[in-house]
């Protein structure tokens, strides 16, 4: 049977998505091999046609690479989708804490009012739009108080720049923080089935508070695709390379766990990853799904997921395969 795309509010903006995202690192190419433009953009079209109306961006991808491909994919077609992007690491100032260099040059942490006020123009300008749907904090910044960050936030929300504020890779203090600042509609953290940890900090405080949450990298980088097996080989600037989660030992234990789970691919006529990322939506507290795509074929996959409806066994089938051959990853 085939079901609608599941759709779910932000927080309490009164802005609906669909709780398949696109997420837009890999677009960007940095860290990820380089990118390919028309496939990026035939991606992000791709996704919006399958029913995907959540496209998450970042300034930091490519310093304004992704921003600038999503914004020609969307010409003509912005009012179709919430766009996400965000703020916080910034190049154009040396002020907040040092994060990493990118091609030689320092890359900050900043979240002061100044540098808020500066970059939702910047994104604004790359995006080709006069508002972004949902603003998010990228990482956290030590040197700035919250409330701080939080007022240049809500002035740009009563200049009608965006529509609602976001934080992302946050602690439980930081999310009680920014609560006590003003309205925090969601947050965006790294979630799957080997990265559970939020399960018992913040998804119970933001349920508490009506904070949505988006999870990002659902498919642990691809690992949990059922594309990635003992032999495949990563080069280049992929971040996989020397990432111990993608050790051989590792890929045997998610081998070993989809066999676990393919019948319940087959008996929806869905891919390994589909069942992976429909798992991660209907996981309490768990309100989005960001997934990467870099060409159409992946972008459609992906928001099949959405239409899926797992019934409570086939969760707790898949729950008990995790838990099986996942306890003992290598982080």
């Amino acid at each position: 049977m085939q079901h609608d795309m599941m759709k779910r509010a932000i927080g309490r903006s009164g802005i609906e998505a669909s709780v398949i995202g696109l997420g837009t690192w890999a677009i960007g190419g940095w860290m990820w091999g380089g990118t390919d433009e028309d496939a990026s953009i035939s991606a992000i079209q791709a996704s919006v046609d399958a029913g995907v109306t959540l496209i998450d961006t970042a300034p930091a991808y490519g310093q304004g690479l992704a921003e600038e491909i999503v914004g020609k994919a969307l010409q003509g077609r912005r009012d179709e989708v919430v766009l996400a992007t965000k703020c916080g690491l910034v190049w154009h100032t040396q002020k907040g804490n040092h994060f990493f260099d990118y091609d030689g040059a320092p890359v900050h942490r900043y979240l002061g009012k100044d540098a808020i006020i500066y970059e939702v123009e910047q994104s604004l300008r790359r995006l080709r739009t006069d508002y972004i749907d949902h603003y998010v904090t990228h990482w956290q910044d030590p040197t700035t108080p919250i409330d701080e960050t939080m007022e240049a936030l809500e002035q740009l929300k009563t200049q009608g720049k965006i529509r609602s504020i976001g934080a992302s890779n946050t602690t439980t203090e930081d999310i009680s923080a920014y609560v006590a600042a003003g309205q925090l509609d969601a947050v965006q953290e790294e979630y799957s089935m080997v990265k559970r940890d939020i399960e018992t900090s913040l998804l119970p405080l933001c349920s508490e508070h009506g904070v949505s949450v988006l999870s990002y990298s659902s498919l642990a980088l691809g690992l949990l695709s059922g594309k990635v097996g003992p032999d495949r080989v990563f080069s280049g600037d992929d971040q996989r390379k020397d990432n111990p989660r993608f050790s051989q030992p590792n890929r045997q234990k998610i081998a070993a766990m989809m066999e676990d789970i393919a019948p319940v691919a087959d008996q929806h006529d869905a891919s390994l990853a589909q069942i992976v990322i429909a798992w991660t939506v209907q996981q309490p507290g768990i309100t989005f799904s960001l997934c990467g795509a870099r060409n159409p074929q992946q972008a459609r996959e992906n928001a099949a997921a959405g239409r899926l409806r797992l019934s409570a066994e086939e969760l707790d089938l898949i729950s008990h395969a995790a838990a099986r051959h996942l306890r003992d990853l290598d982080a």
